[in-house]
């Protein structure tokens, strides 16, 4: 490897120093509630992290853990409840959610004023309006781990690949509004290798895993790998061959290690944003 690896941990325990330095100073405790719907191994892992990080944070976290049978409307009657508990200043309905209940419906629900996950359309519109609001954790993350990479982001040519609500389309708002030059790439898109190739900035979430080979990636680019797949033997990889696009990036995030870090680093940051805005 030539390439430098861009270490989300360390730069992510920075982040929750900064917003345990912020909750410290107020005068109230930020309130976040979790809602897990069913049992899906690695969505307890995650909140499990997420409840961790938010106590040691100076946040009041609590998980609201339902069966996997419950109802849309059920998890709607919830979620109002949240949205009027005036202790609350952050929700978050940990996806994915069982075959039964629309995601869309409960994104939709939740009060865009709590909406820490950023995925609410009203927090979506500021977003693409270039306006302040709630952003998608990951891809805020990813903004912080560039700036932690020293990249010139205004004026280069970035490109996402994957084009999710919950991080490509967001990641490419983000880019644009930060004067990148931005492309969004997908699975449709004409030979990909050789669009990912043109990038100054690569962002990859497409899900795949190790999709991203070294001859992808231009000489002296910057990688952020936001996958994370598990192989049939057990081990994690991202959507980045890492070993091979590192023979030719100038930095590159590591996976496990990378952008994980920062998705709950960031959730903490819009939690604390989120209980200062309701009270402006």
């Amino acid at each position: 490897m030539s390439a430098d690896l861009i270490d989300g941990k360390q730069v992510a325990a920075a982040v929750r120093a900064e917003v345990a330095a912020r909750v410290a100073a107020l005068a109230f405790t930020p309130g976040l509630t979790v809602v897990l719907v069913g049992d899906d191994p690695a969505s307890a892992i995650y909140v499990r992290n997420k409840d961790r990080a938010a106590a040691a944070a100076g946040i009041a976290a609590r998980t609201l853990r339902l069966p996997a049978d419950t109802t849309e409307a059920a998890l709607l009657a919830i979620v109002a409840g949240l949205n009027a508990d005036p202790t609350v200043d952050g929700i978050l309905v940990q996806m994915p959610l069982p075959p039964q209940i629309r995601a869309r419906a409960v994104i939709e629900a939740i009060d865009p004023a709590k909406d820490v996950d950023g995925l609410h359309p009203i927090n979506s519109g500021r977003l693409h309006d270039g306006r302040p609001g709630l952003v998608p954790c990951t891809p805020v993350g990813v903004m912080r781990l560039l700036a932690h990479a020293g990249a010139s982001i205004r004026g280069a040519r970035a490109l996402v690949l994957g084009r999710s609500a919950l991080v490509g389309k967001p990641m490419a708002a983000l880019l644009t509004n930060a004067d990148a030059t931005v492309t969004v790439a997908h699975s449709r898109t004409r030979d990909l290798a050789a669009e990912c190739r043109r990038a100054e900035i690569l962002v990859a979430a497409v899900g795949r895993a190790e999709m991203v080979r070294g001859d992808w990636v231009a000489n002296d680019a910057i990688v952020i790998d936001v996958g994370i797949n598990r192989l049939p033997d057990g081990r994690l990889v991202g959507d980045c061959a890492t070993a091979e696009c590192a023979t030719h990036a100038a930095a590159i995030t590591p996976v496990p290690g990378g952008v994980g870090p920062m998705t709950i680093a960031c959730l903490l940051e819009n939690t604390v944003t989120a209980a200062l805005a309701r009270r402006a």
